[in-house]
Protein backbone atom coordinates (compact mmCIF):
# COMPACT_ATOMS: atom_id res chain seq x y z
CA UNK A 1 0.00 0.00 0.00
CA UNK A 2 1.45 3.30 -0.90
CA UNK A 3 1.06 6.24 1.26
CA UNK A 4 1.01 9.43 -0.50
CA UNK A 5 0.90 12.72 1.28
CA UNK A 6 -2.10 14.94 0.38
CA UNK A 7 0.28 17.71 -0.88
CA UNK A 8 2.28 15.70 -3.44
CA UNK A 9 1.87 15.78 -6.88
CA UNK A 10 1.49 12.46 -8.83
CA UNK A 11 0.93 12.66 -12.29
CA UNK A 12 -1.13 10.23 -14.20
CA UNK A 13 1.14 7.60 -15.75
CA UNK A 14 4.08 7.52 -12.49
CA UNK A 15 4.21 3.75 -11.58
CA UNK A 16 4.56 3.42 -7.76
CA UNK A 17 4.90 -0.16 -5.72
CA UNK A 18 4.69 -1.43 -2.93
CA UNK A 19 5.01 0.64 -0.10
CA UNK A 20 6.45 3.53 -1.60
CA UNK A 21 6.31 6.56 0.90
CA UNK A 22 5.66 10.01 -0.65
CA UNK A 23 5.97 13.10 1.62
CA UNK A 24 5.24 16.35 1.71
CA UNK A 25 5.54 19.05 -1.74
CA UNK A 26 6.70 16.04 -4.05
CA UNK A 27 6.49 16.13 -7.88
CA UNK A 28 6.79 12.63 -9.57
CA UNK A 29 6.37 13.14 -12.99
CA UNK A 30 4.10 10.48 -15.52
CA UNK A 31 7.07 8.57 -16.83
CA UNK A 32 8.88 7.99 -13.31
CA UNK A 33 8.40 3.99 -12.20
CA UNK A 34 9.29 3.82 -8.20
CA UNK A 35 10.06 0.37 -6.86
CA UNK A 36 8.59 -1.32 -3.76
CA UNK A 37 9.30 0.50 -0.08
CA UNK A 38 10.91 3.63 -2.23
CA UNK A 39 11.10 6.81 0.28
CA UNK A 40 10.55 10.40 -0.97
CA UNK A 41 11.36 12.51 2.15
CA UNK A 42 9.61 15.83 1.31
CA UNK A 43 10.19 18.57 -1.83
CA UNK A 44 11.91 15.64 -3.73
CA UNK A 45 11.25 16.11 -8.02
CA UNK A 46 11.55 13.24 -10.10
CA UNK A 47 11.34 14.13 -13.84
CA UNK A 48 11.72 12.29 -17.27
CA UNK A 49 11.70 8.17 -17.85
CA UNK A 50 13.31 7.58 -14.44
CA UNK A 51 13.53 4.37 -12.92
CA UNK A 52 14.23 3.86 -8.72
CA UNK A 53 14.56 0.90 -7.45
CA UNK A 54 13.47 -0.96 -4.34
CA UNK A 55 14.55 0.89 -0.52
CA UNK A 56 15.92 4.01 -2.16
CA UNK A 57 15.27 6.96 -0.10
CA UNK A 58 15.51 10.52 -1.10
CA UNK A 59 15.66 13.30 0.60
CA UNK A 60 14.60 16.96 0.55
CA UNK A 61 15.14 19.10 -2.29
CA UNK A 62 17.31 16.61 -4.52
CA UNK A 63 16.14 16.64 -8.66
CA UNK A 64 16.10 12.89 -10.24
CA UNK A 65 16.00 12.83 -13.74
CA UNK A 66 15.45 16.50 -15.32
CA UNK A 67 17.11 17.67 -18.57
CA UNK A 68 20.57 16.90 -19.05
CA UNK A 69 22.55 19.52 -18.53
CA UNK A 70 24.09 19.53 -21.93
CA UNK A 71 23.68 22.16 -24.44
CA UNK A 72 23.26 19.84 -27.32
CA UNK A 73 20.60 18.58 -25.84
CA UNK A 74 17.27 18.88 -28.02
CA UNK A 75 14.65 17.16 -26.06
CA UNK A 76 15.25 13.56 -27.27
CA UNK A 77 14.27 10.60 -25.52
CA UNK A 78 16.57 9.01 -22.09
CA UNK A 79 16.36 7.21 -19.09
CA UNK A 80 17.61 7.38 -15.29
CA UNK A 81 18.14 3.98 -13.88
CA UNK A 82 18.82 4.13 -10.21
CA UNK A 83 19.21 1.05 -8.47
CA UNK A 84 18.60 -0.73 -5.40
CA UNK A 85 18.99 0.54 -1.62
CA UNK A 86 20.16 3.64 -2.76
CA UNK A 87 20.43 6.71 -0.62
CA UNK A 88 20.13 10.08 -1.91
CA UNK A 89 20.76 13.22 0.61
CA UNK A 90 19.90 16.75 0.06
CA UNK A 91 20.26 18.74 -3.05
CA UNK A 92 21.61 16.01 -5.00
CA UNK A 93 21.05 16.34 -8.83
CA UNK A 94 21.01 12.95 -11.20
CA UNK A 95 20.50 13.33 -14.17
CA UNK A 96 19.50 11.17 -17.84
CA UNK A 97 21.27 10.54 -20.75
CA UNK A 98 21.73 12.15 -24.02
CA UNK A 99 22.19 11.55 -28.05
CA UNK A 100 25.74 11.86 -28.01
CA UNK A 101 26.34 9.29 -25.16
CA UNK A 102 23.49 6.59 -25.40
CA UNK A 103 20.47 8.08 -23.97
CA UNK A 104 21.21 6.45 -20.75
CA UNK A 105 22.69 7.09 -17.32
CA UNK A 106 22.65 3.83 -15.01
CA UNK A 107 23.41 3.85 -11.36
CA UNK A 108 23.92 0.51 -9.62
CA UNK A 109 22.71 -0.73 -6.45
CA UNK A 110 23.77 0.43 -2.73
CA UNK A 111 24.92 3.37 -3.87
CA UNK A 112 25.09 6.53 -1.73
CA UNK A 113 25.05 10.58 -2.59
CA UNK A 114 25.42 12.39 0.32
CA UNK A 115 24.42 16.76 0.02
CA UNK A 116 24.69 18.20 -3.56
CA UNK A 117 26.74 15.81 -5.08
CA UNK A 118 25.34 15.56 -8.70
CA UNK A 119 26.43 13.22 -11.47
CA UNK A 120 26.26 14.20 -14.84
CA UNK A 121 24.62 12.80 -18.51
CA UNK A 122 25.76 9.33 -19.52
CA UNK A 123 27.39 8.54 -16.55
CA UNK A 124 27.43 4.74 -15.56
CA UNK A 125 28.26 4.16 -12.17
CA UNK A 126 28.09 0.33 -10.26
CA UNK A 127 27.05 -0.70 -6.92
CA UNK A 128 28.23 0.48 -3.26
CA UNK A 129 29.99 3.84 -5.10
CA UNK A 130 29.93 6.78 -2.52
CA UNK A 131 29.68 10.10 -3.26
CA UNK A 132 30.99 12.99 -0.53
CA UNK A 133 29.39 16.32 -0.23
CA UNK A 134 29.54 18.62 -3.36
CA UNK A 135 31.21 15.18 -5.44
CA UNK A 136 30.95 16.59 -9.26
CA UNK A 137 30.97 13.84 -11.62
CA UNK A 138 30.82 15.23 -15.28
CA UNK A 139 29.28 13.58 -18.12
CA UNK A 140 30.12 10.18 -19.84
CA UNK A 141 32.12 9.32 -16.54
CA UNK A 142 32.09 5.31 -16.33
CA UNK A 143 32.97 4.25 -12.53
CA UNK A 144 33.18 1.28 -10.64
CA UNK A 145 31.86 -0.40 -8.13
CA UNK A 146 33.21 0.22 -4.22
CA UNK A 147 34.32 3.95 -5.55
CA UNK A 148 34.77 6.31 -2.78
CA UNK A 149 34.26 9.80 -3.60
CA UNK A 150 35.78 12.17 -0.57
CA UNK A 151 34.16 15.62 -0.69
CA UNK A 152 34.45 18.25 -3.15
CA UNK A 153 36.41 15.96 -5.26
CA UNK A 154 35.32 16.35 -9.43
CA UNK A 155 36.03 14.12 -12.59
CA UNK A 156 36.09 15.87 -16.11
CA UNK A 157 34.11 13.97 -18.86
CA UNK A 158 35.14 10.80 -20.33
CA UNK A 159 36.98 9.50 -17.27
CA UNK A 160 36.80 6.01 -16.06
CA UNK A 161 37.66 5.04 -12.65
CA UNK A 162 38.20 1.36 -11.38
CA UNK A 163 37.00 -0.81 -8.99
CA UNK A 164 37.65 -0.23 -5.06
CA UNK A 165 39.17 3.30 -5.92
CA UNK A 166 39.64 6.65 -3.87
CA UNK A 167 39.39 9.73 -4.80
CA UNK A 168 40.72 12.10 -2.28
CA UNK A 169 38.86 14.89 -1.08
CA UNK A 170 39.02 18.37 -3.55
CA UNK A 171 40.89 16.50 -5.84
CA UNK A 172 40.63 17.39 -9.79
CA UNK A 173 40.36 14.25 -11.91
CA UNK A 174 41.25 14.10 -15.59
CA UNK A 175 42.83 11.26 -16.48
CA UNK A 176 41.48 7.43 -16.37
CA UNK A 177 42.39 5.67 -12.70
CA UNK A 178 43.06 2.18 -12.12
CA UNK A 179 41.06 -0.27 -9.95
CA UNK A 180 42.08 0.07 -6.47
CA UNK A 181 44.17 3.33 -6.73
CA UNK A 182 44.18 6.27 -4.70
CA UNK A 183 44.47 9.77 -5.86
CA UNK A 184 44.75 13.23 -4.04
CA UNK A 185 45.32 16.81 -5.26
CA UNK A 186 44.21 19.50 -8.47
CA UNK A 187 45.16 17.99 -10.75
CA UNK A 188 44.79 14.99 -9.32
CA UNK A 189 47.87 12.33 -9.23
CA UNK A 190 48.44 8.84 -7.92
CA UNK A 191 48.99 8.58 -4.53
CA UNK A 192 49.53 4.40 -4.49
CA UNK A 193 46.99 2.18 -3.76
CA UNK A 194 43.82 2.13 -1.93
CA UNK A 195 44.71 -0.55 0.94
CA UNK A 196 42.22 0.37 3.48
CA UNK A 197 39.86 -0.36 0.93
CA UNK A 198 41.87 -3.75 0.07
CA UNK A 199 41.42 -4.76 3.14
CA UNK A 200 37.78 -3.81 4.23
CA UNK A 201 37.36 -6.09 1.22
CA UNK A 202 38.77 -9.35 2.90
CA UNK A 203 40.93 -9.49 -0.15
CA UNK A 204 43.50 -12.48 0.73
CA UNK A 205 46.88 -11.07 1.63
CA UNK A 206 49.06 -12.87 -0.99
CA UNK A 207 46.75 -11.04 -3.59
CA UNK A 208 47.42 -7.70 -2.40
CA UNK A 209 51.28 -8.39 -1.92
CA UNK A 210 51.01 -9.56 -5.40
CA UNK A 211 48.92 -6.15 -6.57
CA UNK A 212 51.45 -4.08 -4.83
CA UNK A 213 54.30 -5.79 -6.89
CA UNK A 214 52.43 -5.13 -10.26
CA UNK A 215 51.88 -1.59 -9.11
CA UNK A 216 55.47 -0.53 -8.49
CA UNK A 217 56.19 -2.05 -11.94
CA UNK A 218 53.75 -0.23 -13.79
CA UNK A 219 54.59 3.03 -12.34
CA UNK A 220 58.06 3.16 -10.65
CA UNK A 221 59.55 1.98 -13.95
CA UNK A 222 60.56 3.46 -16.96
CA UNK A 223 61.11 1.18 -19.17
CA UNK A 224 58.66 1.34 -22.26
CA UNK A 225 55.49 3.00 -22.43
CA UNK A 226 52.58 2.01 -19.31
CA UNK A 227 51.04 -0.25 -21.58
CA UNK A 228 54.48 -2.14 -22.69
CA UNK A 229 54.54 -2.74 -18.67
CA UNK A 230 50.78 -3.81 -18.44
CA UNK A 231 51.71 -6.37 -20.96
CA UNK A 232 54.50 -7.61 -19.73
CA UNK A 233 52.84 -8.07 -16.47
CA UNK A 234 49.59 -9.78 -17.54
CA UNK A 235 51.63 -12.12 -19.06
CA UNK A 236 53.36 -13.22 -16.00
CA UNK A 237 50.94 -12.66 -13.46
CA UNK A 238 47.78 -14.69 -15.21
CA UNK A 239 47.18 -16.47 -12.04
CA UNK A 240 47.14 -13.09 -9.70
CA UNK A 241 43.12 -11.97 -9.85
CA UNK A 242 43.57 -8.22 -8.61
CA UNK A 243 46.97 -7.69 -11.18
CA UNK A 244 44.61 -8.97 -14.00
CA UNK A 245 41.51 -6.77 -13.16
CA UNK A 246 44.22 -3.57 -12.80
CA UNK A 247 45.89 -4.86 -16.31
CA UNK A 248 42.86 -5.88 -18.25
CA UNK A 249 41.58 -1.88 -17.28
CA UNK A 250 44.67 -0.25 -18.69
CA UNK A 251 44.94 -2.52 -21.45
CA UNK A 252 41.37 -2.54 -22.69
CA UNK A 253 41.04 0.35 -24.41
CA UNK A 254 44.46 2.03 -26.68
CA UNK A 255 45.01 6.00 -26.83
CA UNK A 256 43.63 6.52 -23.11
CA UNK A 257 45.66 8.67 -20.72
CA UNK A 258 46.25 7.86 -17.08
CA UNK A 259 46.43 8.97 -13.75
CA UNK A 260 50.37 8.61 -12.48
CA UNK A 261 52.14 9.44 -9.53
CA UNK A 262 53.81 13.29 -9.76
Amino acid sequence: MTDIHPTAIVEDGAVLGDGVRIGPYCVIGPQAKLGANVELKSHVAVAGDTTIGAGTSIYPFASVGHQAQDLKFQGEAATLSIGEGCIIREGVTLNPGTEGGGLSTTIGNNCAFLANSHVGHDSHLGDRVVLSNNVMIAGHVDVGSNVIFGGGSAVIQFTRIGDNAFIGGLAGLENDLIPFGMVTGNRASLGGLNLVGLKRANFPREQIHALRAAYKALFESNEGTLRNRAEAIAAETADQPLVKIVTDFILEKEDRRFCTPA
